[in-house]
């Protein structure tokens, strides 16, 4: 539950047929070969999204359904009374894990990532992915912005080989000024080249990811997991560990293709807008679905 946006909208209309940002993924998904769809959700959400899915894409590709909970993977340790926020994206992918027994990419379900992000990540997955070479789709930092408040960000520092040499959680990047800054903690603001690559959440890993995340999880709960309530295991500081680890290098795959995300409710009318035009310049047909097989 997005707790800015205000609702689920994860299963929002944005299309021209009503379709939602993730039918737009899944569809090109499929077209770039990728063969099952995990959907990571609450298990209270499970009947809503079967009701919306499941008719679109019975014959299509296989799906499945796992559910995170507060309770998954933390052995021993105590949830702090008051806890109700999930625990992360990295502990999202740890819940997948029965589902997952090949090389595989993740996404957030309430972005637009765009065709040529889903080729190159399964160009990747199929033919470079191994236990210590992973992947990011790497997206320009300045074309991800709201115009309608702050966002948070995977910042990229990337070698002259084009592997991620680290990555920077960011809590609130936002232009002022004509200039692309982020606040630290104390408030002071720290300026950001505009060509800077920024994580989307687009991921492509092996699933020797799996171990790894498990003893990282263990270290997030006892050094945070008791204090912050809100304190998330996410993925870009588990990828960020893993290359300072020493336990491999992950690649940078540029794309060019266009993000958009829905941050706050005032983002919405805009992303209608842009699946509207990419819809009228005939990148996608007017209706997702409504064809024998994509």
């Amino acid at each position: 539950m997005a707790s800015r946006y205000g609702s689920m909208k994860q299963i929002q209309q944005f299309g021209p047929s009503g379709e939602t940002i993730m039918d737009y993924s899944i569809y090109d998904a499929i077209a770039a070969g990728f063969g099952k769809i995990v959907f990571i959700i609450r298990r209270d959400f499970a009947d809503d999204f079967k009701e919306i899915f499941e008719p679109k894409l019975r014959g299509r590709i296989a799906v499945e359904y796992a559910f995170q909970d507060l309770n998954d993977y933390i052995g021993d340790f105590k949830i702090p009374e008051g806890r109700v926020k999930p625990w992360g994206t990295s502990h999202a992918i740890m819940c997948a894990q029965e589902f997952v027994q090949e090389p595989f990419a993740v996404i957030n379900a309430d972005d637009f990532y765009g065709k040529d992000a889903f080729v190159k990540a399964a160009d990747f997955l199929k033919n470079e992915c191994r236990p210590d070479v992973y992947a990011l789709v790497g997206y320009q930092l300045a074309n991800t912005l709201s115009e309608n408040g702050s966002v948070s960000r995977g910042v990229c520092k990337v070698d002259e080989k084009g592997n991620l040499v680290e990555i920077n959680e960011r809590l609130k990047i936002y232009r002022e000024n004509g200039r692309m800054v982020y606040e630290e903690a104390d408030g002071g603001k720290v300026p950001v080249d505009e060509n800077t690559y920024a994580s989307m959440n687009f991921w492509c890993f092996h699933p020797s990811l799996f171990d790894y995340l498990k003893t990282e999880f263990k270290t997030f709960l006892q050094e945070q997991g008791s204090g912050d309530l809100k304190a998330e295991f996410l993925i870009p500081r588990t990828a960020d560990q893993w290359v300072k680890d020493g336990k491999g290098v992950i690649k940078v795959l540029p794309t060019n293709a266009q993000w958009f995300g829905v941050t706050y409710k005032e983002d919405a009318p805009v992303v209608k807008q842009a699946l509207k035009q990419i819809v009228e310049q005939g990148v996608y047909p007017k209706s997702l679905w409504n064809l024998e097989k994509v």
